[in-house]
């Protein structure tokens, strides 16, 4: 039974050649085992529409493109370069998306070779890794959310280098002056801060505080953008 399960449907054929039943097997088991891998990845993740459609039916394109090479080197060859030209033409994606890709594209490719049994397993073990990680918060920052970034506007006439410092020991761990920008033909500054706040900081009252001293004008607390996930 095991075997069986685990065996390649082109041996259990005894032919090396694409019957109409091995073809569809292994295309529609690509295109469940995808899906399934999409779904779970949109429970720890935040993705696009986009991003989960090509998830779930990459497995089922590298299957069909394995079955069309069947053995042929050279034909191999010229599809992996036809692969890797498509990265070039790809928006960088983050280090967890390449992950589900190259998992999705390694089910295709057991799928492809008609190790159907292998290719669930493997996404099923993936997947359960992912999971894991998520759930125990594998190399994240318990301090991102207290990770912000700060756009002040203040008047030309007010000296920026040290006005803020009282405010900033009050409310932060950390800041650092990041950007200068000046703005509506050069009556105003425009300030930007990579900021760390306390974790007992009110942000509403740091803001109030700093509109004090700035004359009421704009100001900007948001979560700084993060490329760490990046590769």
């Amino acid at each position: 039974m095991t075997n069986t399960l685990f065996s390649s449907l082109f041996e259990s054929a005894g032919t090396s050649t694409i019957t109409t039943s091995t073809f569809f097997a292994c295309i529609i088991s690509a295109l469940v085992i995808g899906t399934v891998m999409a779904l779970i990845y949109r429970i720890k993740n935040s993705s696009s529409q986009s991003f989960l459609v090509t998830l779930s039916v990459i497995p089922a394109a590298v299957a069909m493109v394995i079955m069309l090479v069947n053995g042929d080197f050279g034909t191999g060859v010229a599809v992996a370069g036809a692969f890797g030209l498509i990265r070039f033409r790809s928006a960088p994606g983050t280090a967890k998306e390449i992950a589900a890709i190259f998992t999705a594209m390694g089910v295709g490719l057991a799928c492809g070779v008609g190790y159907i049994g292998y290719a669930a397993a493997f996404a099923v073990i993936m997947c359960g890794a992912m999971l894991l990680y998520g759930f125990i918060g594998l190399g994240s920052d318990k301090n991102e959310e207290r990770q912000k970034k700060l756009t002040i506007t203040i008047p030309e006439n007010l000296d920026y280098s040290r006005v803020f410092d009282d405010l900033f020991e009050k409310y932060t761990v950390t800041h650092k002056l990041v950007n200068v920008k000046t703005t509506n033909m050069g009556s105003l500054f425009k300030l930007a801060y990579d900021v760390e706040l306390k974790v007992d900081a009110s942000e509403k009252g740091f803001i109030d505080e700093l509109r004090c001293r700035n004359g009421n004008l704009e100001i900007n607390l948001h979560r700084r953008e993060s490329t760490t996930g990046e590769l």
